[in-house]
């Protein structure tokens, strides 16, 4: 994969569905996306209802044998990756193969450090006065601890 097909998308501050979409639209259309700083994009909505609903999807589980899943992530990446997931056509091998391109981390991994990244401005959240959490938060209350607290 050559550096002029990825592209780089830093999510501070910016809505996570927003984001998504368009994250998922470059995948269909071919290009390798990476997400950085995906700890710091922003859920929106009242703090205790947005965490009370992914807390209470959690409690969805196979009653028989609950190890065979559904099981639903807490960090950070893995959680935007499957927001993303949400947006694609899971079930077709296009919405598969365009889900393989899309790479999400906690940071900036140092060989992403100089790239051009793209900042979308619509996608940003204007008013940080409103209620939001922020998908670390969200990852903390579901029970992540990070690598610099553990």
């Amino acid at each position: 994969m050559d550096d002029s097909t990825v592209k780089v998308f830093d999510a501070t501050g910016m809505v996570v569905g927003r984001l998504a979409s368009k994250v998922a639209k470059a995948a269909l259309m071919g290009a390798h996306v990476v997400i950085v700083n995906c700890e710091k994009a922003v859920i929106t909505g009242r703090r205790r209802t947005v965490i009370d609903a992914f807390k209470e999807k959690r409690n969805i589980r196979t009653s028989y044998n609950p190890r065979r899943g559904p099981f639903h992530q807490r960090r950070p990446d893995r959680l935007v990756r499957r927001m993303i997931r949400g947006m694609l056509p899971w079930p077709t091998p296009r919405g598969k193969a365009a889900y393989r391109r899309i790479r999400v981390y906690i940071g900036v991994p140092d060989e992403y450090k100089d790239a051009d990244m793209i900042v979308l401005e619509g996608a940003r959240y204007r008013s940080l006065k409103q209620k939001f959490i922020t998908v670390e938060d969200l990852s903390h209350e579901l029970g992540w601890r990070s690598p610099e607290v553990a």
